[in-house]
């Protein structure tokens, strides 16, 4: 039984396979020559020029027919042809009542029935997919659900293959009604890579979705959401690159007996207004231990807002629960890069872990890529909120032209309501390169899930630079940390120096009281704190000696103090030896 799980491969693989397919170019246009049609039984095949696959069934063949005779003129594009199948019934189920309380008792009752597993139905063509291949199928943006409609939004499907063999259903609302929609590799492109791309109607399901909308400028949908991959999912504001992720649940992160990792099996997206700022997204989760309902609420823009609404059906006891888990990558940085041998001076999309507890105090704990797995409980009652931050913004620290970290969002967790008494929850897992998901971060209540009781939960996700609040307090910037005893033999140096950069309004003023810190170390001997406003930080910069005196680990702790009062957020360290 493994230990733990490194988050897969797959999450920053695709990021790749949604960049490239979301800006796809045209093809060059040409004429098309009449299809070929084979024949059988309830069916017509069509292949056209390009490989485009197109399916449909004899009752929508006569409904089509006017508009395929338009896709088909001379010197009109095959984009033409997908387009107009794109509208075909073939594509969607029959119309079923739909209310968001329809959801909740779906969950409710699947909760009551035993854990069945989705049966995997996928053809080994698609199964078998490496991660290549999987890139060269792209959703045909012409056949976009609401393309072509004055709807400030669009959606698109991603194809089952590679790491996504569980099928996902997708219904769209519109009308009091839901209609689901039905695979047809009519939606895709396959590229040369995808030796036997399916080629008929079937409902396979897909993989999970994408969502566009005006975020960087009105002329252009940018992919800003994506649903994907159990119950991940993650977004981006204005002028930034897919980072991090946001999880459904968490059930027994880093916990011996191994991760259990909820899905949703079913969405429905309900069709927005055409003045729509705001789309609404809802899912259906399941796993061994729990069912759920989700509703989320997603709106672009500077800061990209995800209101989440939900209720835990549980079926066992659980204990383990993670709620608002938050998944990233930490690689290293100038605070911990220990046989590190890389041009780069750091690679994350996450770099601490912001928490503004109960007691009003704001907790600022940089993250680390150790050497075991490290699980770290900050215990609290009634959060204000936490997240995980992409704080350093200057391309010079990174200097990775493809990866863009300076551009990642950070990940803000702001609960709606009184969510009692728990901790905050830091995992840090070992990794040996970028990517590869090692970070996790959630919320976890002190009382056990009950089984057979409902929870209800509220909160906000807000994908931006720093959080939605402004705490007043000084910031901490930057934190480097390395061998002391500078001039010895590297061999016989032992303490360690921690440089820590805050900056804020009003540190450097003159005629102000002089700033002092509340420092401490839990094992070692920490020396006296050496405090310095510097113009070159853009403020005051702290360094501390630990002597680790044989200690296995030790946690740290420092704050800047003006007046006998704390005036900026507090920097937590768990330093480990080698």
């Amino acid at each position: 039984m493994q230990r733990f799980r490194v988050e897969p491969v797959v999450r920053r693989k695709t990021q790749a396979y949604h960049e490239s397919a979301s800006t796809e170019s045209e093809r060059t246009k040409r004429a098309a020559p009449p299809p070929r049609v084979r024949e059988r039984p309830g069916r017509t095949f069509l292949r056209t020029v390009g490989d485009v696959f197109v399916s449909v069934t004899r009752r929508s063949a006569l409904a089509l027919a006017a508009s395929l005779a338009l896709a088909l003129r001379p010197g009109l594009s095959e984009r033409a042809l997908a387009s107009a199948l794109a509208a075909s019934e073939d594509h969607w189920g029959s119309p079923e009542p739909f209310r968001p309380a329809l959801v909740r008792e779906r969950a409710q009752a699947l909760a009551a029935a035993p854990y069945a597993p989705p049966v995997e139905t996928l053809p080994e063509s698609l199964a078998g997919l490496d991660y290549d291949q999987y890139r060269d199928i792209r959703f045909r943006p012409e056949s976009a659900i609401w393309a072509g409609t004055p709807s400030p939004f669009q959606l698109q499907a991603f194809h089952l293959g590679f790491g996504y063999r569980e099928p996902v259903a997708l219904n769209v609302v519109e009308g009091g009604a839901a209609r689901r929609l039905i695979f047809d590799p009519a939606m895709f492109s396959y590229g040369p890579l995808v030796e036997n791309p399916p080629s008929v109607i079937e409902d396979l399901g897909f993989s999970g979705f994408r969502i566009h909308a005006r975020v960087n400028s009105e002329d252009y949908l940018d992919e800003f959401a994506v649903f994907q991959g159990a119950s991940y999912f993650r977004a981006v504001a204005r002028g930034q690159v897919y980072g991090l992720s946001a999880r459904g649940l968490a059930i027994a992160t880093a916990e011996p007996t191994g991760e259990e990792f909820p899905t949703f099996r079913e969405f429905w997206i309900e069709t927005p207004a055409d003045d729509a700022d705001t789309i609404v997204v809802h899912a259906l989760l399941d796993s061994p231990s729990t069912t759920g309902a989700y509703r989320f609420g997603l709106r672009p823009g500077a800061s990209t807002v995800t209101e989440v609404e939900a209720v835990l059906y549980p079926r066992v006891d659980v204990a383990t629960v993670g709620i608002a888990p938050l998944t990233s990558m930490f690689y290293f940085a100038g605070h911990d890069r220990v046989g590190i041998d890389d041009f780069r001076g750091a690679v994350h999309d996450s770099e601490g872990l912001l928490m503004w507890n109960g007691e009003g105090e704001w907790l600022w704990r940089p993250i680390l890529n150790p050497d075991t797995l490290q699980i770290s409980s900050f215990l609290d009652s009634k959060p204000h909120g936490f997240g995980l931050m992409q704080r350093e913004r200057d391309f010079r620290v990174y200097q990775d032209l493809e990866a863009d970290y300076h551009r990642r969002p950070s990940l803000w967790v702001e609960p709606i309501g009184d969510w009692g008494a728990g901790a905050v929850t830091l995992v840090e897992i070992p990794t040996d390169a970028e990517v590869h998901d090692n970070i996790v971060a959630f919320w976890r209540p002190r009382m056990p899930l009950a089984a057979g009781v409902p929870l209800r939960l509220a909160y906000r996700l807000h994908w931006r630079g720093e959080p939605p609040v402004e705490h007043g307090l000084a910031k901490v910037r930057r934190t480097l940390v390395g061998l002391s005893e500078v001039g010895r033999p590297q061999r016989e140096r032992d303490k360690r120096v921690f440089v820590i950069d805050f900056a804020g309004e009003g540190l450097v003023e003159l005629g102000a009281a002089p700033i002092t810190t509340q420092a401490s170390a839990s094992a070692g001997l920490l020396s006296p704190p050496v405090v310095k406003i510097e113009p070159e930080v853009g403020g005051v910069r702290v360094s501390l000696e630990l002597d680790p005196q044989g200690a296995a680990v030790s946690e740290l702790r420092c704050a800047l103090v003006r007046d006998g009062a704390v005036v900026s957020e507090t920097w937590l360290y768990r330093w480990l030896s080698a």
